[in-house]
């Protein structure tokens, strides 16, 4: 499952920036909420363990699903999943790096179609690999952002690309609006110079530009106006304001210059 490897291969293109860190490194705030390092990580070893317990333990990821439900009615995701995951600094560099190195070989020989719970409704493990190379993707880019590290992109960001698309309607769901009948027309190059297209051609409403932007804006990474993506039409106007290809209730974009990668 290719999904499965790539996911590898995000997982250790962020763990390289952090290899040389020094635990009072991992203190450091980001751009995103106040996260620091420490919470990035913990953020996703907390759910790439809860990923693998769906194949490997359904009824202890349901019973610790169940946990988190009962615990976010007095407390924050993120103390919740601090609390869980106790290691920090390097030791949490050391047990997040175990746990990705072991499932990605793992899962990579599993049948792409094979269905697994999830917060929401079952999905296939490959979208679930899919969602963990997404979330390290975008969490890792307030790392590297931070770090002020540019970080190499590769074609395996299709992946997001596509949950981008994917993820249209929902984007418009999530807030109460209708969603459009068609799609704007996606004309996008990712790092390795092919072009990849999405939607109906030949159609007033297009959005154009690299892969790597547009796959910052759908997961709320950076805002619009900080790429340069050409955005044409009212309907792929609003999708590029409000994208968000993750779950959960909606959440705001970034304020205009305020994701960005420090200076190294």
């Amino acid at each position: 499952m290719e999904q499965a490897q790539d996911f590898l291969a995000e997982s250790e293109a962020l763990a390289a920036i952090l290899a040389d860190l020094e635990d009072k490194d991992f203190v450091q705030e980001t751009q995103f909420k106040g996260w620091t390092i420490n919470d990035v990580l913990a953020h996703l070893h907390f759910w790439n363990r809860a990923a693998d317990l769906s194949l490997t333990d359904p009824d202890k990821f349901k019973s610790e699903l169940d946990e988190l439900v009962k615990a976010l009615a007095g407390s924050s995701l993120r103390t919740f999943e601090n609390g869980k995951v106790r290691e920090r600094g390097r030791d949490l560099l050391a047990a997040w790096q175990e746990l990705f190195l072991d499932m990605g070989p793992r899962w990579s020989k599993l049948d792409p179609k094979m269905r697994v719970q999830w917060a929401g409704p079952d999905m296939s493990v490959r979208s679930s690999m899919t969602a963990r190379q997404m979330e390290t993707w975008a969490h890792g880019q307030e790392v590297f952002d931070v770090l002020g590290v540019e970080r190499k992109e590769a074609d395996r960001i299709r992946n997001i690309v596509v949950l981008g698309v994917n993820t249209f309607g929902w984007a418009f769901k999530v807030r109460g609006r209708d969603v459009p009948e068609t799609m704007p027309h996606l004309t996008l190059t990712l790092p390795s110079g092919f072009v990849v297209e999405y939607g109906e051609a030949g159609q007033a409403e297009r959005i154009t530009g690299q892969a790597v932007e547009f796959a910052q804006v759908v997961t709320q990474t950076r805002n619009i106006a900080d790429t340069s993506l050409t955005v044409e039409g009212p309907i792929a106007t609003e999708w590029m304001a409000h994208a968000q290809c993750f779950a959960g209730p909606p959440e705001t974009p970034p304020a205009p210059g305020s994701r960005f990668r420090k200076a190294g």
